[in-house]
């Protein structure tokens, strides 16, 4: 099973990426999957989940309102649309998938190996 976090880059402040988490091995539209970010120096922190069926997000409050969860069923991945990018959001984005959207951080079973962002100010 591996998870793949992509689309991260180099972005101006108050511009936009869009991540994807795609698997191999594991059929992620059957599974939550949540979107966690590190900066330097700092713990990994939650930034968002979906839930299996893709009707219930939850985001942190730093992201809420500027991020957007989202499936894309047919092509079995999770995008994370970013909006309005700050420098405060420059770190490594991972994506991880659980059976249940409600697991705390470290009880997710799968992750992968992350994409960096940087925002420049």
């Amino acid at each position: 099973v591996q998870l793949q976090a992509s689309g991260g880059g180099l972005v101006q402040t108050g511009g936009s990426l869009r991540l994807s988490c795609a698997a191999s091995g594991l059929a992620l539209n059957n599974y939550a999957v949540g979107w966690f970010r590190q900066a330097p120096g700092k713990e990994r922190e939650f930034v968002a989940v979906i839930n299996l069926g893709g009707g219930f997000t939850r985001y942190s409050a730093s992201v809420k309102g500027r991020f957007i969860i989202s499936r894309d069923k047919a092509k079995n991945t999770v995008a994370l649309q970013m909006n309005s990018l700050k420098p405060e959001d420059t770190a490594v984005y991972y994506c991880a998938a659980d059976r249940d959207y409600r697991s705390r951080m470290n009880e997710y079973t799968y992750w992968g190996m992350g994409t960096q962002v940087t925002v420049s100010s």
